[in-house]
């Protein structure tokens, strides 16, 4: 077994308006010895912000900013920016969200040079409906039952009229090119889904049809296990390693006490992330503290970024909906475990 060290909570919500009703799921990234935190900030009434603090070494405050760096902008994402990722590919960093507009729920970009400045690159999931989705992915032949499982989220009794476009989120970019592409995560739900373009011009409506046309080659992972039998979701960005790249992902189990989120690890082939070599059976860690059992959303470890101090891995979660806490583990031992299992699997 992996040993995880729960390091509590490191930030909590102020008194600032845009972060009055909670901070969670942070995008990180670690420059030099500090640790940029863009984390999704939350103000009464349930907008979303990406407020912005800088860690010295993996846990001591050093700035914090008194007001969001980012803010909805555009018709989708005008109520709300939210879980953000962050990697650097090249000499481009690229801080992927989700643009929240009332109803629907999708994949955004920005880009930046400096950390401090950000081009918003618009949406780069589909923009299309449930039904037309269904449609696409009925020609693709064997999928999991499971996608089509979502009916009444997307058309709810409640409001018929009310249309809910193909809920697209957790978008994830892996660090640097592969096989000169640009090279993403992604959740239909209930799995992981990855794309690979040359440029995020590509992402035309043309190429989503083509996609979802051929939907089962690029579903990366489905729910396996029991603690995450309702579904799965890409969390942090994937950490290369010698024996491939290692994916800190979330996953959901229903339980009498409601949703359960764990954090989950897995690992994939370096040149074909497409491919998964191997998963735990069971979560990293799942909540367990009062900061991870009681807050907006109860019962959750949502795992988002990653800084790796020596060969301690520090990975930061939102806690609860409410608030931003770490857990640290030895990563040579984890992907060892991981590297197990690849090789049994073989046999």
């Amino acid at each position: 077994m992996i040993e995880v060290k729960k390091e509590g909570v490191i930030l909590s919500k102020s008194d600032l308006e845009f972060e009055n009703e909670g901070i969670l799921n942070p995008a990180i990234i670690r420059v030099g010895d500090s640790v940029h935190v863009f984390y999704r900030a939350v103000q009464l009434w349930n907008q979303s912000t990406i407020g912005y603090c800088r860690l010295d070494g993996p846990f001591n405050v050093a700035e914090r900013g008194d007001k969001p760096l980012i803010v909805p902008e555009f018709s989708y994402e005008s109520q709300g920016v939210e879980d953000p990722r962050i990697v650097k590919i090249d000499d481009t960093y690229y801080m992927s969200y989700t643009g929240y507009d009332g109803t629907n729920a999708r994949g955004a970009l920005a880009t930046s040079k400096d950390l401090v400045h950000f081009t918003k690159q618009g949406l780069v999931v589909p923009d299309i409906s449930y039904a037309h989705f269904v449609f696409l992915v009925e020609s693709a032949g064997k999928v999991n039952e499971n996608y089509y499982h979502n009916h009444k989220f997307y058309y709810q009794e409640s409001d018929p009229d009310k249309k809910i476009l193909l809920w697209d989120k957790n978008v994830v970019f892996f660090p640097r090119k592969i096989n000169g592409n640009l090279v993403f995560l992604h959740r239909i739900r209930p799995g992981i889904q990855i794309v690979s373009v040359k440029n995020i011009k590509d992402l035309t409506p043309e190429y989503w049809e083509n996609y979802f046309q051929n939907f089962q080659d690029h579903i990366v992972m489905d729910p396996v296990y029991q603690h995450e039998c309702n579904y799965i979701g890409g969390g942090c960005p994937p950490i290369e390693t010698k024996h491939g790249w290692l994916l800190i992902y979330h996953g959901v189990e229903e339980t009498e006490n409601g949703l359960v989120y764990s954090a989950c690890a897995a690992l994939l082939d370096l040149n074909d992330p497409s491919k998964e070599l191997a998963r735990l059976p069971n979560a990293l860690f799942s909540p367990e503290y009062n900061w991870e059992l009681n807050g907006y959303v109860n019962n959750v470890c949502f795992p988002t970024g990653t800084a790796l101090f020596g060969d301690t891995l520090f990975i930061y979660y939102g806690a609860a909906d409410s608030s931003i806490a770490c857990a640290s583990l030895n990563l040579t031992a984890l992907v060892e475990e991981l590297t197990a299992k690849y090789r049994n699997n073989e046999k």
